[in-house]
């Protein structure tokens, strides 16, 4: 009972915290807007009543058209690209593994380098060509290594799966390069992408993120006893009745499909999905009951909290996000490294 009680302390105040973190996001810039002012706009816009003439209306756009689009974008792709993390170190028992090990930020990145460089357009897509073209190639990458691994190993053992993650990976990784050869007057747009940004996000994006990040946490909460089962390895799932090809390759589609669409609204940013679901693990155990949840949770703040940092740190200059979340994840990684029982034996 204590326990219990404990644990629900924990997530009432890592909910609070990430609300806090939001609310703080959307507060601060070039522009202060005291949380009192902050609530009032919202309220009435929820409402559609005329904003108070104590109130100024370029503030009040600037709160709802611009700093709470990209906060909840932020958030949300925080919190796809944490629950993709958890999903991938536990399918594949490595701590650091993630999406980006199985080719999807190359294949996405080239994607949306071939859109940008051929200045192709598909009016019916209009904006979303470039989301559209990086998630499909993402998720072609990841089902292409699926597949390589299912001819290769027919129970699809973790091992076989990052080999080739990392062999399609590279592979992408070159022709990626190849096309940034010829980017020419693109080489910019290209640079940003890979490193992250979610500077001119709106209401659109909040709309195609919130449901995708939401429904891809809560069916990959129906596979949550799997995920604790397939820690302890292949064989042991297998023992206790896990189908663990099938389950592997749901998981693994669904951890790519939560990485792709993150990948299209803010372009390529490493360490999130390696840094919160350690962290969450460290606060609220190893259950992927609550792994899964909370590391939706905590990624949305620590992204929400990466973006503020990318464009308020040398403000009015904005700086990557990613390479925000490089700086904090690099040094995370390779305390990952050293912790991880065996490691640093094998490198003496």
């Amino acid at each position: 009972m204590q326990k219990s009680h404990s644990m629900s302390a924990r997530i009432t105040v890592s909910a609070l915290l990430s609300i806090l973190v939001l609310a703080v996001c959307m507060g601060i810039g070039s522009v202060e807007i005291p949380v009192s002012g902050a609530m009032t706009i919202i309220a009435d816009r929820i409402s559609g009543k005329v904003l108070p003439s104590s109130v100024d209306p370029a503030v009040a756009s600037i709160l709802w058209s611009i700093r709470m689009p990209r906060a909840l974008t932020a958030f949300f792709v925080g919190g796809a690209l944490a629950v993709s993390g958890a999903i991938m170190q536990a399918v594949l028992q490595n701590p650091l593994a993630s999406s980006y090990t199985l080719g999807v930020s190359s294949g996405a990145s080239l994607g949306a380098a071939l859109v940008i460089v051929s200045e192709i357009s598909v009016p019916f897509l209009g904006a979303f060509l470039l989301p559209v073209s990086g998630f499909a190639f993402g998720l072609g990458t990841v089902v292409l290594v699926v597949l390589f691994s299912t001819k290769l190993d027919h129970n699809v053992q973790s091992h076989t799966i990052i080999l080739i993650g990392m062999v399609v990976s590279l592979f992408v990784n070159a022709l990626l390069t190849l096309v940034s050869a010829f980017a020419g007057a693109h080489s910019q747009e290209l640079l940003l992408w890979q490193m992250g940004s979610f500077s001119g996000r709106r209401w659109y994006h909040v709309a195609v993120m919130a449901p995708v990040c939401i429904l891809g946490t809560l069916l990959v909460m129906r596979y949550h006893r799997e995920l604790d089962i397939m820690t302890f390895g292949d064989e042991q799932s297998m023992a206790i009745g896990v189908d663990t090809r099938l389950v592997k390759k749901i998981l693994i589609l669904l951890a790519a499909f939560l990485t792709g669409v993150s990948v299209c609204f803010s372009g390529t940013i490493g360490f999130a999905d390696l840094i919160v679901p350690h962290t969450v693990r460290r606060i609220f155990g190893s259950s992927h009951k609550y792994v899964i949840p909370m590391s939706m949770v905590i990624g949305g703040a620590f992204m929400s909290l990466s973006d503020l940092v990318s464009r308020t740190l040398l403000s009015p200059r904005e700086i990557p996000v990613g390479a925000v979340t490089a700086l904090i994840g690099a040094p995370f990684f390779i305390w990952i490294y050293f912790r991880t029982p065996g490691n640093h034996e094998e490198s003496k």
